[in-house]
């Protein structure tokens, strides 16, 4: 004998589902990563209505930041870089923002390449360095400091947005959570950032890390990233990077080293920005 489910049942969980929808989509807008309907669709199934709401905003935030933006992220002019961003002609413009972009490569430009590149090898070997001092990293010790990813910079980064829209972006004081040990595809907002020749300024007021990485680019990057730095090291590619004078003259005025900044910026701009070699052809 076939039992019916009773109209109100059924009613009452489709009830459930839009409300749980709703929370979500919500959550994530405060976020400031609102996700575009078809990922969205795609989630839904895969949770549980009986789980906390609190438990599946965690979820949704945790899954979106470990996606493409370019797919995931429902997007807006208000949300989205200016399409001619990179335009080194223009000396200065401002984006209010919200807008989030995802790292598609990082550079720690207050250390010389090959020094990063001996610092990698020094980790493979199992050692690290205090001071002039090479000790040798045994995993029991919990007392040795851990070897590489955090970095002091200033670091040189290649952004994206959601519409796939690219540009550099420089540190111009350290900001928390960007180092080279951060995830490739991590999430940053932009809020009243300056651009200054086609270059975002990074500050600790103006972005936001909200972390996050796509696992299959962090991958490739760091199985590259050995040999890229031997390359740009040996050769001398990879663009000008702005000069540490920049950073480490106290003495100097915020505008001076903006327009010092500006300059060096303007110089890089003029190089085509590079597709990333561990994004799919169709973020190109």
């Amino acid at each position: 004998m076939t039992t019916q489910r009773p109209a109100a049942a059924t009613a009452v969980n489709n009830t459930s589902m839009d409300t749980i929808k709703t929370s979500i989509a919500t959550h994530l807008a405060y976020k400031n990563v609102s996700p575009a309907p078809a990922w969205l669709a795609s989630f839904l199934p895969s949770i549980r209505t009986s789980t906390p709401l609190q438990a599946l905003h965690k979820t949704a935030l945790f899954r979106i930041l470990a996606t493409d933006i370019t797919t995931s992220l429902a997007t807006t002019p208000a949300t989205s870089l200016p399409a001619n961003i990179a335009n080194a002609a223009v000396k200065e413009l401002r984006l209010s923002g919200p807008i989030v972009v995802q790292v598609l490569d990082i550079e720690d430009i207050g250390h010389s390449r090959w020094s990063q590149f001996e610092a990698l090898e020094t980790q493979e070997r199992g050692e690290t360095r205090r001071g002039h001092e090479v000790i040798r990293v045994i995993p029991e010790e919990g007392n040795v400091p851990a070897p590489v990813n955090a970095s002091a910079g200033p670091h040189k980064l290649l952004l994206q947005d959601g519409k796939g829209t690219k540009v550099y972006g420089f540190e111009m004081r350290d900001v928390g959570g960007v180092n080279v040990g951060m995830g490739i595809g991590a999430k940053l907002v932009l809020r009243g950032v300056t651009v200054a020749r086609g270059v975002v300024m990074l500050e600790p007021g103006s972005v936001e890390v909200l972390g996050g990485k796509v696992e299959v680019w962090d991958k490739k990057w760091r199985e590259e990233r050995k040999e890229v730095l031997k390359q740009q090291a040996g050769v001398g590619q990879g663009g000008p990077a702005l000069s540490l004078a920049l950073f480490g003259q106290k003495n100097r005025s915020e505008k001076a080293i903006l327009e010092a900044a500006c300059q060096e910026a303007g110089a890089m701009t003029q190089q085509r920005i590079p597709r990333s070699t561990h994004e799919p052809a169709s973020s190109a």
